[in-house]
Formats: structure tokens, C-alpha cells, sequence
């Protein structure tokens, strides 16, 4: 069976990837999290045009979206390197890895939806 990869996750895949290169950030040590969040960053790229974190409630996230606050990396992950949704993490935090690279199977694998 072939799968159809969303261009908005590949590039929030590749986004993710850079970014915590780049912040010497790393992703979460259970890299279903890092999977969720990378899927919703791309589920909101594609709905609204940003990659609006997925991780917060928002009344109204069109609003939300354009005063770009809570776009990934938001502006706590750029002022003080802190992550909510613990997609980048900091070597001191306890749940973070080593890892700054995440597999396109270990994402789609994390956000398969069992059948019922």
C-alpha cells in the first residue's frame, strides 16, 4: 500500500528538524508526542495557513493565527526556548532526547488511527 504524504507535514517534519538544529533544542524521549505535535503543527498550516500550535485552546483560532503569538515557534519558544506542546526541548529538560531528527514512519506510524 502506498501513502500519500501531506506536503504540510513533510515540511513541518523538515521545519522541526531544522529548528532544533539550528535552537540546539531537542525532540521529546517519546517520539509519539514529537509526532502528534509535528501532525497538528501541519493539520493548522493547512487549515489556517500557520503552523498554530496544537497544543492550546483557542476560541477562535483564525484570530489566533494572525496575531502569530502562538505560531510555531512561538514567541516563548523564542524568548526563553520554552516549548508547551514539548516538541523542542532543552538538554536539561527530563523528557528530552538526543534526537533532532524524527522519521516520516515513526510520524505516520504515531497518527494512525485504529480502525474500529
Amino acid at each position: 500500500m502506498t501513502v500519500t504524504i501531506p506536503n504540510s507535514l513533510e515540511a513541518m517534519q523538515k521545519f522541526s528538524e531544522t529548528y532544533a538544529e539550528r535552537t540546539g533544542t531537542f525532540f521529546c524521549s517519546d517520539l509519539n508526542i514529537t509526532a502528534v505535535v509535528i501532525e497538528g503543527l501541519a493539520r493548522h498550516k493547512d487549515e489556517y495557513g500557520a503552523p498554530l500550535c496544537p497544543c492550546r485552546h483557542y476560541d477562535d483560532k483564525a484570530n489566533e493565527v494572525a496575531s502569530a503569538y502562538w505560531n510555531c515557534p512561538c514567541v516563548p519558544m523564542r524568548e526563553r526556548k520554552e516549548c508547551h506542546c514539548m516538541l523542542f526541548l532543552t538538554a536539561d529538560n527530563a523528557f528530552s532526547s538526543t534526537n533532532r531528527e524524527i522519521k516520516m514512519e515513526t510520524i505516520l506510524e504515531a497518527i494512525e488511527t485504529p480502525e474500529v
